[in-house]
């Protein structure tokens, strides 16, 4: 446990030395100087390809560090005892092991040259061979089994039938943009798929149709998903371990590897999810090569990820809003960075304009293009558009059809509400049941074509056929008070003042009479919007409202769905609220007259902006509108995060071959628990840095690694879940599939979390978290004072093995022993302490002035001047400078008797701050610490 490594020696010198300005690449983490001295061995150097200090040829028992700036003369023992140090107390296996390495070293040393290839191209070769590994297990688990069970899961039922419709070409409506379907559709028709399996129900078998190709499409994508996540977390993290744990847990993840397995949109979207994802983070860590090929391919495939996500499912806006934060933020960076002229900063911003704008919409638009040109014949989704949108379908009754253009009486005609996905005005001979108003004839909307759309307009006052030959054309104009007759049943269309079956305040509207007689109920007055009194009305392009002569309430329909006596079609009502609404708004359709000439109706069709308008118009009123089917289970958004309720995708019975869809409870547990943990710890990170916490180069690395990167994945988690509570429409298990990506990503950033900077000392996350207790050197303006360039600043760490009753890790009173554990704790004792101005070590010293001296010394100089020195030439500078840093003749002896530290020189550096008038002497003090495993310096 107390044996010495490379990464606690690494960590001491990142103490010892101030931060250098950061450099950008991977010699980020480089932040080292070493010199070699005649007679003793080479120091570690650093390998800015890796990253990473690597040791080369040194001795078990010597090194020797160069410091900063100016070397001081040799005090006391001289160089040898104050700069140079043995390296004693060894444990065996890793003597072993240091042996081993310094063999090694010295064979590098003979060809540094081919050894730096050789390590190199093994390095590249393991880490291909670990991308292969990852992505053969993924594979390997996603196409196992792929063939069972042989029959229709869940939802296979919907969007294998949409493949079939796109390989039959006819149209259909789904909420979803068709991206993914098309796909499904495609895969299926390039592996035989014949299109003429009707996917009625789940449990259906497939017999000899061919199902593979469109399971094994959505296989293939869902298995990307594991080699996309284990990219970007180890671009993000640069962990090997973290990116590995990752993997596995996306790989062994029955919840993600069932949802892979079947004709599904989800894998689909997860794909394009992911990819965005890794192409982000790709084109960011190009920033250093801004315009390069590498960084407009990552830009651009981003893009077309964006697109494809989108595609798919709305689901992908969640992405797109990531990648949209993350952009403005970059762009904001760039605009702050004044080395950057504003051409430049305008050749980005056109850049990604181009690339995460621009071409998503494009390709967007594309795919709706390819939908509406294939699927060109009619089909059961013609009744959720318009009749202008259906008059560009094949086999519609309105494509290329001839009907006459003004309304009159006798007409057989259809009416459909002017509202997205209502339908049309509809009635069968299925009674109200009791309870429900009055037991008269429902009357419904219904969004398919059927005979019982049908209605024959008559006049209020009359029986008569007006069909009959003897009899003049009469049109229909506005302000005409009409009948509307039911051609079916012979029944008219009636209102009274009963009450909705659903909308309260609203009437029931009913079919009542025998063969077109009624009442007085029956009368509607039907008007034209914005139109005058007399105007004849036009098929599909006048609006007309019909209001009931008697209640004055106006026809419409609440877009409520009916129970099952209502066969699951939408209320008509009769609202007695006049105000225009596109529910109350109708159309007439369908025109049959054999006495009225006809016209094309070709002047209708829509152009192609108006078809993807009312497609998304229709889309979101749609998925608004979700219910769930039977014996479902549907759950709620909080249930997803604890693994609470799974899916059933197939078997009712025992003996059924039977899919659950369910996640591995320790993957989904694990996965909150850390998401709980990062957001404890990064809290802790962030507070800590902002105070100023001085820590090791290699603590705050991994800091930023963890803000930076576990901030993204983060962002990425919170989008995909937390909007769901807002959604009204029906929700179920698998919607949080995409979310769950992203916690099993940020839980490969556990082992950053549980790292540990140095041997025996605890996780990074704990020292800064514990930094906070025990805050460090003086911290005014955001940072410590800083001596003169050319001068030496030395600040190590004592080792945990030195704390004795009485040391302090902190600023404070001499006698502040609350904190030796806290210190012992974090295993870094800042070697420094302040005394405050007035106290009773200096009663004698103007306010303003702030004394740090070593924690052990309890006998403090009586005359300041011996503790401080003044500006001068013996502090090295020239009377009234800023600031001063000198070497003192005097020394510094401790008077514990079981203090570690021995005699040694000391200086001083005295700095006033002018913004607030303080003054700051911060001493600099080199002595032997006598380590378990060496003599460190300090």
């Amino acid at each position: 446990m107390l044996c010495a490594s490379g990464r606690l020696l690494a960590a001491q010198a990142a103490t010892t030395l101030p931060a250098p300005p950061r450099a950008s690449g991977p010699a980020l983490h480089c932040r080292r100087r070493e010199l070699h001295f005649p007679g003793y061995p080479e120091l570690p150097s650093c390998d800015p390809l890796a990253g990473r200090l690597v040791r080369q040829s040194v001795p078990p028992g010597q090194r020797a560090i160069r410091r900063r700036g100016k070397m001081p003369p040799a005090t006391g023992g001289g160089l040898a005892e104050s700069e140079l140090r043995p390296r004693r107390g060894r444990c065996g296996p890793q003597a072993s092991r240091a042996a081993g390495r310094d063999v090694a070293a010295r064979a590098a040393a003979r060809n540094p040259k081919g050894l730096a290839w050789g390590s190199r191209r093994f390095e590249t070769a393991s880490r291909w061979a670990l991308l292969a590994l990852v992505t053969l297990l993924s594979f390997a688990t996603r196409f196992h089994r792929l063939d069972e069970p042989p029959h229709i899961c869940w939802d296979e039922t919907h969007f294998g039938k949409m493949g079939s419709y796109y390989i039959n070409r006819t149209f259909f409506f789904d909420v979803h943009p068709p991206l993914g379907k098309m796909l499904i559709g495609l895969a299926g028709y390039l592996s035989g798929y014949d299109g003429t399996f009707l996917f009625q129900k789940p449990g259906d078998k497939y017999e000899h149709h061919s199902y593979m190709g469109m399971r094994g499409l959505c296989a293939f994508l869902g298995s990307w998903l594991v080699p996309f996540a284990y990219l970007t977390v180890l671009d993000l993290s640069k962990s090997l371990s973290a990116a590995l744990l990752t993997a596995a847990l996306l790989t062994f993840d029955t919840g993600c590897l069932t949802l892979s397995q079947y004709i599904l949109l989800d894998p689909i979207l997860m794909f394009f999810i992911m990819a965005a994802m890794l192409s982000m983070v790709k084109y960011n860590s190009c920033v250093d090569r801004p315009f390069s090929a590498l960084w407009w391919f990552w830009l651009s495939l981003t893009g077309v990820s964006l697109a494809g996500a989108l595609g798919v499912k709305f689901v992908g806006l969640f992405i797109i809003l990531q990648v949209g934060l993350n952009t403005i933020a970059d762009l904001w960076y760039l605009f702050g960075d004044l080395s950057l002229s504003l051409v430049t900063v305008g050749k980005h911003v056109t850049a990604r304009v181009l690339c995460l704008i621009v071409l998503p919409l494009a390709l967007y638009t594309a795919t709706f293009a390819v939908h509406f040109m294939v699927l060109s014949k009619s089909g059961p989704g013609d009744g959720f558009f318009s009749s202008a949108f259906q008059a560009r379908l094949s086999g519609n009754n309105l494509h290329n059809a001839s009907i006459p253009e003004h309304l009159a009486y006798g007409s057989e005609i259809t009416v459909k509400n002017l509202q997205m996905a209502i339908g049309y005005l509809h009635s069968h001979r299925h009674l109200y049941p009791e309870g429900i108003g009055a037991r008269q004839q429902q009357v419904t909307t219904y969004l398919h074509k059927d005979y019982n759309n049908l209605w024959i307009i008559k006049k209020h006052n009359t029986n008569s056929d007006p069909l009959d030959p003897s009899f003049p054309v009469e049109f229909v104009r506005h302000g005409d008070i009409i009948r509307l007759e039911h051609k079916e049943t012979s029944r008219n269309l009636h209102s009274h003042y009963h009450e909705a079956p659903l909308t309260r305040k609203h009437y029931q509207v009913t079919g009542y009479g025998i063969n077109g007689t009624g009442d007085s109920n029956d009368f509607w007055r039907i008007e034209v919007v914005n139109r005058k009194f007399g105007n004849r009305i036009k098929v599909l392009r006048s609006r007309i409202r019909l209001i009931h002569l008697v209640t004055g309430c106006v026809l419409g329909s609440s877009g409520k769905v009916l129970p099952r006596w209502g066969w699951e079609q939408l209320e008509v009502t009769c609202t007695p609220y006049l105000k225009e609404t596109l529910n109350s708004l109708w159309n007439v359709e369908d025109h049959i007259n054999p006495k009225l000439p006809n016209i094309s109706l070709n002047v209708l069709q829509p152009s192609f902006p108006e078809i993807l308008l009312e497609s998304h118009m229709v889309m979101i009123w749609g998925n608004n509108g979700l219910k769930p089917k039977d014996n479902e289970f549907t759950s709620k958004p909080w249930h997803w995060p604890i693994n609470y309720q799974g899916l059933r995708f197939s078997g009712v019975n025992d003996t059924d071959f039977r899919v659950y869809l369910l996640g591995n409870p320790v993957v989904w547990w694990l996965n909150l628990l850390s998401i709980v943990l990062y957001l404890l710890s990064g809290s802790i990170i962030a507070v800590a840095m902002q105070r100023g916490t001085r820590v090791p180069a290699e603590v705050a690395g991994l800091s930023q690694v963890l803000l930076r990167g576990g901030g993204q994945v983060l962002l990425g988690w919170m989008l995909h879940y937390f909007p769901f509570f807002l959604m009204g429409r029906v929700l179920y298990f698998h919607h949080y599939f995409p979310a769950m990506l992203f916690s099993s990503m940020l839980t490969g950033f556990s082992p950053l979390l549980c790292s540990r900077h140095s041997v025996g000392h605890p996780p990074a996350a704990l020292c800064l978290g514990l930094g906070l207790l025990a805050p460090g050197q003086g911290h005014t303006h955001g940072g410590n004072p800083e001596p003169p360039p050319g001068h030496r600043l030395q600040l190590l760490p004592l080792p945990p093995s030195g704390l004795r009753d009485g040391w302090s890790p902190g600023p404070g009173p001499p006698k502040s022993y609350g904190r030796t554990k806290v210190a012992r704790l974090m295993g870094i004792l800042r070697p420094l302490r302040r005394f405050q101005p007035g106290s009773r070590n200096f009663p004698e010293e103007p306010a303003g002035t702030q004394y740090w001296t070593l924690p052990a010394v309890r006998k403090l100089p009586k005359e300041p001047e011996e503790f401080c020195c003044p500006p001068g030439p013996s502090c090295g500078s020239a009377p009234g400078t800023e600031a001063s840093i000198g070497e003192s003749r005097s020394s510094v002896h401790s008077t514990t008797e079981d203090s570690n530290l021995q005699a040694a020189p000391w200086c001083a550096a005295q700095r006033r701050m002018g913004a607030r008038g303080w003054t700051w002497v911060r001493v600099y003090v080199r002595a032997h610490c006598p380590y378990p495993f060496g003599t460190q310096t300090v």
